[in-house]
């Protein structure tokens, strides 16, 4: 085979790829905006709910033990399964997109916010209280910064999971990267099932790779000498 038929072979391999992004760029970028948009939304109102209730959980012990149960089984209910149960509820589109994957993304982010909480010894509150120091000091001082490593990991797991799942949030009206998959799916079109699944795997590993430098960050910034002797 000569270097001709090698070129030849390589552009028909290509083509379909190179034919689609020269004639839906800007619905490429519109796909990866509203699939980024529908997991920022879901992640930011599951932190909130997750932080609200994660510090509750440390307070009340009661409280923690119904959550975090109810919140751990909640973790093996398929993310397509929670898609379909908002839809009696809310129809299609953005709304029960976002209440399936902030759903989806509260039990880690809940789980590690509470555990954060009330894994922190009790000498170092009782040090604290030494100190001087009120309950709201002791909780933007001491409690806050000593849970915030844990509650990294949390959301970033959550992160990942919501953007993975929020390609199924396309079969139900939510748009985002899983319009292209289920257009594959629908015309048999190859090139556009590996050009969604490639961008959905791309964009997970982006966005683990960034918190995971930001978790490193905090811990460094938080523990300093501990961490870099450690790594």
């Amino acid at each position: 085979m000569n270097t001709y038929s090698i070129e030849a072979a390589l552009f028909g391999l290509l083509e379909p790829y190179i034919h689609y992004f020269s004639n839906n760029t800007r619905k490429f970028i519109a796909a990866i905006g509203e699939h980024f948009l529908l997991s920022g939304i879901s992640l930011l109102i599951a932190s909130v709910l997750g932080i609200l209730l994660g510090v509750l959980c440390a307070y009340n012990k009661t409280v923690n033990r119904v959550a975090t149960g109810v919140f751990s089984m909640a973790r093996i209910v398929p993310s397509l399964a929670i898609l379909f149960l908002c839809l009696p509820l809310m129809g299609t589109g953005v709304k029960p997109s976002v209440t399936a994957l902030g759903f989806l993304a509260l039990p880690p982010i809940l789980i590690n916010t509470a555990v954060a909480f009330t894994s922190i010894p009790a000498a170092t509150l009782e040090a604290a209280r030494a100190m001087g120091m009120n309950s709201l000091q002791i909780f933007l001082r001491i409690k806050a910064p000593l849970a915030l490593p844990l509650f990294m990991a949390g959301f970033k797991t959550a992160a990942v999971e919501v953007i993975a799942s929020a390609t199924l949030a396309a079969y139900i009206g939510g748009g985002g990267l899983g319009v292209i998959i289920f257009t594959g799916l629908g015309l048999m079109r190859t090139e556009l099932l590996l050009i969604g699944g490639a961008s959905v795997a791309l964009v997970s590993l982006l966005v683990d790779f960034l918190l995971a430098v930001l978790e490193k960050r905090v811990h460094v910034t938080l523990f300093g000498d501990a961490v870099r002797r450690r790594s």
